[in-house]
């Protein structure tokens, strides 16, 4: 009982700092943006910030979940194909684990421009395979957005093989073995065992990811196309604008954002919740 209080305690100790500055910063937002904390004016309650942006929002938002949506799917299939090369064992599981850790251990500007510099026109891929300039399609700053997914897809896709794999290393085993046995192949143990084992974790994995896509900046500001923004760029532009006024467009962007994704989170926990390995 000691032990349990104990931990309780400590819980909420560590929580209580992070509830604290979640609960502060979403409440500041919000009241920012219907006018209860202007910077200038009167205190009057209204909705003229998501009036302001009404135009451009929904494009914005358009923009936003198809990136995190396309950058992860993408880093969920090849996640979870690295997390079952992992999972094997071997020499190319370790090599495939380690280049994993080196990913996650990179940041995510340092990456961004890594993918600019290979997939620009004037860039390393092009020159490498002979295509002039003029040839080489727009994938940077171009009109499908095609470095930014590839920037999210490759540094998220390592964080989704870590937590698969560490997943089915810690379950698989008792399963797979007794199957292997009494003749199931490869491919069925996959489709039978690796898969539903792993996917109460590749959902939860992958929620994360598209949060954090969703709220991303950097990786769109420096690949992706000056218009249409993504919320995240916009949120940061008009907060970064000469006019105190943008600031609560800014904080009507940035609850828009907080909304959408606790509508991923609530899909996600529901998705989860009816799955046969979670009961």
């Amino acid at each position: 009982m000691k032990t349990v209080r104990g931990a309780r305690a400590v819980l909420v100790i560590v929580l209580l700092p992070v509830v604290v500055v979640v609960v502060g910063g979403l409440g500041s937002a919000i009241m920012q943006s219907v006018g209860l904390m202007p910077l200038i004016g009167p205190v009057r309650f209204n909705l003229d910030a998501y009036a302001a942006t009404a135009q451009d929002l929904p494009v914005a938002i358009g923009v936003s979940l198809a990136i995190a949506a396309s950058s992860t799917a993408i880093a969920a299939l090849v996640g979870t194909a690295a997390a079952l090369v992992v999972v094997s064992g071997g020499w190319l599981g370790r090599l495939v684990g380690m280049a994993g850790a080196v990913t996650i251990s990179i940041p995510h500007l340092i990456g961004a421009a890594t993918i600019g510099l290979l997939l620009a026109d004037s860039g390393v891929l092009p020159r490498l395979l002979g295509i002039d300039a003029d040839a080489w399609p727009p994938l940077v700053g171009g009109p499908w957005w095609v470095a930014v997914i590839a920037g999210f897809a490759w540094k998220e896709s390592a964080f989704v093989a870590l937590v698969v794999a560490g997943t089915l290393l810690t379950r698989v085993a008792q399963f797979d073995e007794p199957a292997a046995l009494l003749g199931a192949g490869r491919i069925a143990r996959i489709r039978m065992i690796f898969l539903p084992l792993a996917a109460p974790s590749l959902i939860v994995a992958s929620t994360i990811v598209f949060i954090y896509t969703l709220g991303s900046y950097e990786v769109a500001w420096l690949l992706g196309r000056t218009y249409p923004e993504p919320l995240a760029v916009m949120a940061i532009r008009l907060f970064n604008d000469v006019s105190l006024t943008s600031r609560t467009e800014s904080a009507a962007i940035a609850v828009v954002t907080v909304v959408l994704a606790f509508a991923a989170v609530a899909v996600a926990s529901v998705a989860v919740r009816r799955m046969a390995v979670w009961r």
